[in-house]
């Protein structure tokens, strides 16, 4: 059946010669793959393939088969077009890492319009702002809400926090319980928004070390979960 959908790019890889293999994450069916044939030998396949940046927001018409692990794509559009994303050194390898992390976190072929609404809105906030340097603690943090471990924010007063259970408990009589400085920032990234974002104050070692944090919280809490590769130059980048 033919289905219209918002879409975005996670991943593409070649294929033989000249196919493509793209992942996207629609807005109507979840996470899909599709083989995009001959677009790296000719020049309109490279126009074509321009549009299948990592993260990109598209407007697909698909063919779309039950049960096929590849699928069809019979138009394609940008939905929104980037100003800085893929410009911005800082930005591209932001975009490199959550593409990445998308990619191991997101599993599911089915709709899920609210966690679709977050990665598109997200997005263009980071490709429009300019105060972006705790952006992916903040995204990997409200992330886990439409992935079902968001933190239990009912006792923000408890000085530890049970990476196993998500929870703030009183007292460390167990492992993973951690403490201290990242605790202190996570307390604070709960209670904040993208656009007050700038005003938490941390320094690379402290973003580093929470990056670290979250990380080890979706390991927790996804199956087979593995941290980004790309996480390597995200950091040198960062440094």
């Amino acid at each position: 059946m033919h289905v219209s959908t918002k879409a975005i790019v996670l991943s593409k890889l070649k294929y033989r010669d000249s196919d493509l293999i793209v992942r996207c994450y629609t807005e109507a069916l979840g996470v899909l793959s599709f083989l995009l044939r001959g677009v790296l030998n000719t020049r309109k396949g490279s126009t074509k393939t321009a549009y299948f940046q990592l993260l990109s927001q598209l407007d697909l018409v698909i063919l779309y088969k039950e049960k096929r692990t590849l699928h069809t794509i019979k138009e394609v559009k940008a939905n929104y077009v980037y100003a800085t994303i893929h410009t911005n050194v800082y930005k591209s390898a932001i975009v490199m890492f959550i593409a990445e992390l998308l990619t191991k976190a997101l599993r599911e072929e089915e709709e899920n319009k609210l966690m679709y609404s977050y990665l598109e809105t997200t997005l263009q906030w980071l490709d429009s702002n300019s105060n972006y340097a705790n952006f992916h603690l903040l995204f990997l943090l409200k992330l886990t809400k439409y992935l079902g471990f968001y933190p239990d924010d009912d006792h923000l007063n408890f000085e530890y926090f049970d990476l196993q259970e998500g929870k703030f408990v009183v007292k460390a009589d167990r492992e993973h319980i951690v403490s201290g400085q990242n605790i202190d920032l996570l307390k604070q990234l709960l209670g904040t928004t993208f656009d007050a974002i700038n005003l938490i104050k941390i320094n690379t070692k402290q973003r580093q070390s929470f990056l670290n944090l979250m990380l080890r919280y979706y390991e927790f809490h996804l199956g087979n979960f593995k941290p980004p590769k790309s996480m390597q130059i995200f950091n040198q980048v960062f440094s």
